[in-house]
Formats: C-alpha cells, sequence, structure tokens
C-alpha cells in the first residue's frame, strides 16, 4: 500500500444514486470511518423522472441538482475519474495519475450508453425526429419532436441488452399515444413500439395488464427486434429479426432511441469484471466472488435484476451490512432477493406499479392489485418518490 498516494478504510467508485445512499449509510451506521467517493461529476441527475419530462409534464431541469449538496460532508470527495483497479493491491487509479489505496472497495459507477452500436446513431439524437429520453442532453428533444408531428409515424426501440429502467421505452410510447389522442392527430400517427424482448414484459401478471394497455392503445408491436442501423436522410430504422428471419425496414416521422448500454469501458476491461463485461458479485450478498474486499451494487453489477433505482435503495443495506461484517471478521448475512420496481407510467395520470424478484414473482407493498392502472400510483411516481429520493434515500434514511 505504500505505492497508494492516499489511503481510505472504504473507496466507493462512482457517486449516482448507489455511491451516495451507501456513503451515507456506511458514515451513520459506523461514524468516524474513512470514507471517500470517487466521482467527477459536479451535477447529480434524477433520472427516473425523465420518462415525465419527455412526455412534456416537467421540464428537465426538474432532475439536476448540484453533486455538492449530496455528498456527505464526512466523506471525502475525490472530483477524478477511475481508469484502472488493481485489487491485488487494492489501488484504484484516476486520470489525474492518483493511486487511491482502500481496505474495502464499492463499485457502482453506473451504466454506459452506446449510441455507436447502432450504426449511423451517433450525434443524431435531437434532430431529423431522433430523440431519447436516456440522456440529461436528449431528453427535451422527446417532447419537442412528440409536440411537433402531425402525421406519419413515432417508433419506439428497445435494445438486446440489459437497460437502465426496463420500463422506460414503453412508458414513452403510452404517454405519446395519450398525447396525440389529446392533439386530435392521432388517427393520423401510426405508434409502433419495436422491442428486442419477446413480450411487452417480463411479469405474467404485468404483462396481462400491459396487453390490454397496448390494445386498448392500438399500439402495433414487433417482439424480437434490434435496432441496428439508423438512415437519418431517409428517415429509416432497419431493425434485426433476433430469431433469423429478415430485417424489418420501418420508415419514421419521430424516432424514440433506446441506445444499447453496458458496463462502463473501466470496468469491462478490468479484473473485477465478468466475462460479459459486469462487476461480478455474489447475487445475495453483493461480495464480488473473486476478491472478498470488493462489492458492487447498482446498474454496473453482475445481479440479474432490473437496473433501478428502486433495486439500489434495497441492494444499499444488504450491501452496507455485509461490507461492515467482512470488516468484523465476520462472515456476510444479509440477503439481496433481487427485488426492483417498475412503474409503469401508461398515460398521463395512469400508472401500473410493478415490483417482483428475481425469480420474477410480485413483491407489492400495497394492499390492493398493483397490476391495475391507477392515478395514485401514477402520483406517488410523479411527486412523491423524488422527494424520498432527494430527502430520504441519499441521505441514507430509507
Amino acid at each position: 500500500m505504500s505505492a497508494a498516494t492516499q489511503h481510505h478504510d472504504v473507496v466507493i467508485v462512482g457517486g449516482g444514486t448507489a455511491g451516495l445512499t451507501v456513503a451515507a449509510r456506511l458514515l451513520a451506521a459506523q461514524p468516524g470511518l474513512d470514507v471517500a467517493v470517487i466521482e467527477p461529476s459536479e451535477t447529480h441527475y434524477y433520472q427516473p423522472i425523465w420518462t415525465l419530462v419527455g412526455g412534456g409534464v416537467f421540464d428537465r431541469e426538474i432532475s439536476a441538482r448540484p453533486e455538492a449538496d449530496y455528498m456527505p460532508a464526512e466523506a471525502s470527495w475525490i472530483r477524478e475519474r477511475v481508469l484502472d483497479f488493481d485489487p491485488e493491491a487494492r489501488v484504484v487509479t484516476t486520470d489525474a495519475g492518483a493511486r487511491v489505496g482502500y481496505q474495502q472497495l464499492v463499485v457502482c459507477a453506473g451504466i454506459q450508453l452506446n449510441w455507436s452500436a447502432v450504426d449511423g446513431l451517433e450525434g443524431q439524437a435531437g434532430q431529423g425526429g431522433i430523440c431519447s429520453n436516456y440522456a440529461y442532453e436528449t431528453v427535451s428533444s422527446t417532447w419537442k419532436f412528440l409536440r411537433g408531428i402531425e402525421q406519419g409515424r413515432a417508433v419506439f426501440t428497445f435494445p438486446p441488452t440489459p437497460i437502465k429502467c426496463g420500463g422506460a421505452p414503453q412508458k414513452i410510447t403510452y404517454l405519446a399515444d395519450d398525447h396525440l389522442r389529446r392533439r386530435g392527430v392521432r388517427d393520423r400517427v401510426e405508434v409502433v413500439y419495436c422491442a428486442s424482448t419477446a413480450s411487452i414484459f417480463g411479469v405474467d401478471k404485468y404483462r396481462r395488464s400491459l396487453e390490454k394497455v397496448v390494445g386498448r392503445k392500438q399500439i402495433e408491436t414487433h417482439f424480437r427486434r434490434n435496432l441496428i442501423a439508423v438512415r437519418p436522410s431517409s428517415r429509416e430504422a432497419i431493425f434485426e429479426d433476433l430469431d433469423g428471419g429478415q430485417e424489418l425496414v420501418v420508415k419514421y416521422d419521430l424516432l424514440h432511441v433506446v441506445p444499447p448500454q453496458g458496463a462502463p469501458d473501466f470496468i469491462a476491461r478490468s479484473a473485477l469484471a465478468s466475462d460479459a463485461g459486469w462487476v461480478e458479485v455474489d447475487k445475495h450478498t453483493l461480495q464480488h466472488t473473486r476478491y472478498p474486499d470488493v462489492f458492487s451494487l447498482g446498474d454496473c453489477s453482475s445481479l440479474p435484476c432490473a437496473k433501478t433505482g428502486a433495486a439500489v435503495r434495497k441492494q444499499a443495506p444488504v450491501l452496507v451490512d455485509n461490507l461492515l461484517a467482512h470488516r468484523a471478521g465476520e462472515a456476510p448475512s444479509a440477503r439481496y432477493h433481487g427485488y426492483s420496481s417498475c412503474p409503469l407510467v401508461t398515460g398521463y395520470g395512469k400508472l401500473i406499479l410493478a415490483e417482483f424478484d428475481y425469480d420474477g414473482v410480485p413483491t407489492e407493498s400495497f394492499p390492493f392489485d398493483q397490476s391495475q392502472e391507477r392515478y395514485s400510483m401514477y402520483a406517488l411516481k410523479a411527486y412523491a418518490l423524488p422527494e424520498l429520493y432527494w430527502n430520504g434515500m441519499l441521505r441514507g434514511r430509507m
């Protein structure tokens, strides 16, 4: 460890939802613990609200707040980017040349948007009818193009990679349909949903309800289809058939793209990565399978669950308990069972709240059938959950 330029008890890579939540919880559980967070961003984003930004409910600025306002005062904030990990030496190297040593490491650096994985897409979002709710820079273009379309075809995509908020691609599809009906132009605009998935949702209870929503809204669906190319000059989207059939070429006037996603490059090429590139951890304890001083949660981890903030909310206390147990020389005993939540907006003022575990078993929080569309659940997403996020979760209070 003498080669490190600085050393901390616990180093957290990533100051997003998972990193700030874990930092706050660790410091509350063990005051005086030397915790450092490596995070280059000055702004923190509440990304779940971007669906409603794209649907015209909120301006994008509502999702952004200063990172400094939520970084625990007791934590050391290293405002640099990670380049590499040396888990044998227990050192993290940053782009500024710092070598940061640790006793335990928590990796929660989020997920990477790979725009270039679709031929012709990179640099096109925000112009020519191409939009995406998946980045702060592009989310406002969704509402811009949705307001402007008068006729033609609105196409919405879902890639074959893991993505953050797996319900988001269909949420904006439903809002688009609702908006077009309110404007009285829905009969002149086809709404098409092209997804790599085999069905509209992977949990049967919610799938059945969502199929009724799709039918009611007369949305054209194409499953097992993957967007492989965009031709902006001719406004064509090309989809491969994941079952080996012919390509599908779809003309569009509005194209909402969900870019393929993966672990950040510096993780995927590191010794911490699984064959698929994610930080390789036990799915119940969140401890690395080869390096016991390393833990991971959130989108960059190998956990086979939905990549959502709700999942992080359940993962964080398990990770903190197990990390502190490991520091005390005890075996990790806390268990995460794959809980995730997907608030599926089905229109303005309507939402199906899907909650489920690793096995796809519904694990619902309320004493009513959450597979039914409700305004109360829409209000929960739009107004209550952001407040709980900023003032509760990031403070380590829930």
